[in-house]
């Protein structure tokens, strides 16, 4: 496929393996959130805007006009040049983090797994937001939103995140459309969400994305797909499969044709995908979870522009 993150491969078991371990942390601790555009945050915290404000990082000088705050004139330069100028100061603001986990059916597939990837996904995005004190929130959606930790900020606060997301279970149909409203009529805060998921709905990724690819939100689209769902080679001859979510049954003859079908109709969707996000505003990530966790993490995301 032509969208799949390019790498090494390296085919690994997940189930016994911890979300973060203290040497994965350690290289965590080095980055941060990266945000293109300005997100106003409720409370005054870690991350400096572009706008001017009163907290106590001096930024420039204006002229004084009428009105102004006499409290801000430097009386100093006013002794010097016999002008008046006010003080302008640097406002610092936090950054929210919304990290979305998609826990439907159908992510419990694929070797490595899908949903245990995507955990782990979760969990070093999340850490990397609590150690740089931005306010995180990790949400679980499948039919609605069925669980969500609210907003915790933050180095104390890991150890809370990592339990939360270590108990999700993969369960239900998902209802993209539904999930996605209810987590932006619900989230007051702006901010950076990471949408984690393969967008495998039956009623499309559209109605759902559009309630979270707009000015409040500074997008991050991540879709998780398992090797076996990008090269189904393995299968073959007479079959009758079973979905994952509502447990349909179709019977299927595999051939050759059929799977180059199948990867074309994967790929025009997946670029549907890509299409719908960007032309957004949005950004875009599709990656095998045979592609080492390490790299997609401290080299992939780094280079979509969410760490730095």
């Amino acid at each position: 496929m032509t969208q799949s993150v390019a790498g090494p491969l390296k085919p690994k078991d997940l189930d016994d393996e911890m979300l973060l371990d203290s040497g994965f942390m350690s290289r965590l601790d080095q980055l941060d959130l990266m945000s293109r555009k300005i997100l106003n945050g409720k409370m005054k915290g870690e991350r400096r805007s572009k706008r001017r404000g009163q907290s106590v990082e001096f930024a420039d000088f204006r002229n004084y006009v009428p009105g102004d705050d006499l409290r801000f004139i430097d009386w100093n330069i006013y002794a010097r040049l016999d002008k008046l100028f006010i003080k302008l100061f640097q406002e610092e603001e936090d950054l929210a983090l919304h990290v979305i986990i998609d826990t439907s059916n159908s992510m419990n597939y694929g070797s490595p797994d899908k949903f245990k990837y995507a955990k782990r996904v979760a969990a070093a995005l999340s850490y990397i937001g609590l150690v740089n004190y931005n306010r995180v929130s990790v949400v679980a959606m499948s039919g609605s939103v069925v669980a969500e930790t609210g907003g915790m900020r933050g180095r104390r606060s890991v150890s809370r995140m990592v339990k939360f997301i270590d108990e999700l279970r993969p369960s239900g149909t998902s209802d993209f459309a539904q999930s996605c409203r209810k987590f932006a009529l619900t989230s007051r805060a702006k901010g950076v969400c990471v949408l984690i998921s393969d967008f495998f709905d039956k009623s499309g990724f559209e109605n759902g994305l559009r309630f979270v690819a707009t000015g409040k939100f500074d997008l991050f689209a991540v879709q998780l797909l398992s090797p076996q769902e990008i090269d189904p080679t393995q299968l073959v001859g007479d079959l009758k499969l079973k979905d994952l979510e509502d447990g349909d049954m179709a019977e299927v003859s595999i051939t050759q044709p059929l799977i180059k079908r199948y990867k074309s109709n994967l790929n025009a969707y997946c670029m549907s995908l890509k299409d719908y996000v960007t032309r957004r505003g949005g950004v875009y990530l599709m990656s095998s979870t045979a592609v080492p966790f390490d790299t997609l993490v401290l080299n992939y995301l780094r280079e979509r522009g969410l760490l730095g």
